[in-house]
């Protein structure tokens, strides 16, 4: 097994066992955003940007988009905050796109994070389609 496809597997196990924890409490949406934010300023993601939802929408509460400036940045972005989340008891948490880490997607339930490559953000442009605040001309600085 090369070293990329263990390290896929152990981020990939890490999100089975958070999805899997049972035994403590769910926490608040403000709790998760503090998590959420502290690992990923921890982890040195860039250009980090928050997205509130409408109230009650169906999708979740907010949306986080940040970058980080390689596929391997972008992957142990994700991994470091799925340890955060595990060890903060937070159930639940499925992730996807880890196999190429060039955008990660993890969802908490009540809030979803988009760890891009700085390309693949710029062509996705999730910011223009989801902030109705953003100007729709620019990506944010």
């Amino acid at each position: 097994m090369s070293n990329e496809s263990t390290a896929m597997a152990s981020l990939r196990d890490a999100a089975d066992e958070v999805a899997r924890e049972g035994d403590e409490p769910d926490r608040s949406p403000e709790r998760i955003m503090q998590i959420i934010m502290q690992s990923l300023e921890d982890s040195k993601a860039e250009d980090i940007v928050t997205i509130p939802l409408e109230p009650g929408a169906a999708l979740a509460d907010a949306m986080i988009v940040a970058s980080g400036r390689s596929n391997r940045h972008v992957s142990s972005i994700a991994d470091h905050l799925l340890r955060k989340l595990k060890k903060s008891g937070v159930k639940g948490v499925s992730v996807e796109g880890l196999e190429h880490a060039d955008w990660v997607l993890v969802d908490t339930g009540d809030i979803i994070v988009h760890i891009f490559r700085p390309e693949v953000r710029a062509f996705y442009n999730l910011e223009k389609l989801w902030s109705p605040r953003m100007p729709r001309n620019r990506m944010p600085e």
